[in-house]
């Protein structure tokens, strides 16, 4: 297939932004993971740069260096961005931090073949839709969000950038070699953010003491995380990222979707959740 192709189908299927190029995409498609790859895995607004912060930390024992030196889009890269073929991936050590927005089904080739180790965030995805809502107005490589209901009927019809969340979600929750992926949700890390260092780092099998776990879990809380100027993304271009309109880290909760949507879209938004979910087995913390 193509670059021209290629970038037809992800356009179609998965609404890819101008940050996403037929180049960048061919990179995407022929990119060779490797077995100790680390990949971080979400549908947008559910938690990606959190895990970005947290997972370096917890690789690299506690030490804060790549996190307080390093850009989070270079710490731990998109996959699928225009800028990250001229990262040089191929020649980091291992094991390399990786991210990616793409739904299982739509994973390069060499992921199938390595399986590395997934973890997937899930968040209660009012409380996406409520953040991405948000980050649309902020981000000019976003088209205009226009009025919310209106916005919350292409969210749910999945016309949004990366498709569906419910066939995102569904996806991964649906992948073969599920011992290679940990699920974690948003909502966990907000109830026990220490519990989650330690099972991430379990999964991860990196040993950490409790004192390197408390210290990396004080660290991640977003209000901490928001200060850091190498994750906050102060230092984008106000012409791409505009934070005078929206912060693009913007409260860290669980629940804000309550002071974002009207009754009627709060019901609207669980019909057809309950529709999209009925043939899903998996308890989620928000159900």
């Amino acid at each position: 297939m193509t670059e021209e192709e290629l970038y037809t189908v992800y356009k179609g299927v998965y609404m890819v932004s101008s940050v996403h190029t037929p180049e960048s995409l061919k990179y995407f498609e022929e990119f060779v993971f490797r077995p100790d790859d680390i990949i971080i895995v979400t549908y947008p607004r559910s938690g990606t740069n959190w895990m970005r912060e947290i997972v370096p930390l917890i690789m690299s024992g506690g030490d804060p260096a790549p996190v307080d030196t390093i850009v989070n889009w270079k710490r731990v890269p998109w996959l699928e961005v225009q800028q990250t073929a001229s990262l040089k991936l191929e020649q980091r050590p291992s094991p390399r931090l990786l991210t990616t927005h793409f739904h299982y089904n739509m994973m390069p080739p060499s992921f199938f073949e390595v399986k590395p180790k997934v973890i997937y965030v899930t968040r209660n995805p009012k409380d996406v839709f409520t953040s991405f809502f948000h980050l649309h107005e902020a981000a000019s490589f976003l088209v205009n969000p226009g009025p919310q209901t209106e916005f919350l009927h292409k969210f749910l019809d999945g016309k949004v950038l990366f498709g569906s969340w419910f066939d995102h979600v569904k996806s991964w929750l649906n992948a073969e070699d599920k011992e290679h992926i940990m699920h974690i949700s948003y909502e966990e890390m907000t109830m026990d953010l220490k519990d989650s260092v330690g099972r991430m780092a379990q999964f991860l099998q990196k040993s950490l003491d409790d004192e390197a776990i408390e210290k990396i879990a004080d660290r991640c809380l977003f209000k901490n995380m928001k200060k850091n100027n190498m994750s906050n993304y102060s230092t984008a271009s106000p012409k791409l990222l505009d934070q005078t309109k929206s912060e693009f880290l913007r409260k860290g909760i669980a629940g804000d979707w309550k002071n974002q949507l009207t009754t009627a879209e709060a019901a609207y938004f669980d019909a057809v959740y309950k529709d999209k979910m009925k043939d899903v087995k998996y308890t989620f913390v928000w159900d």
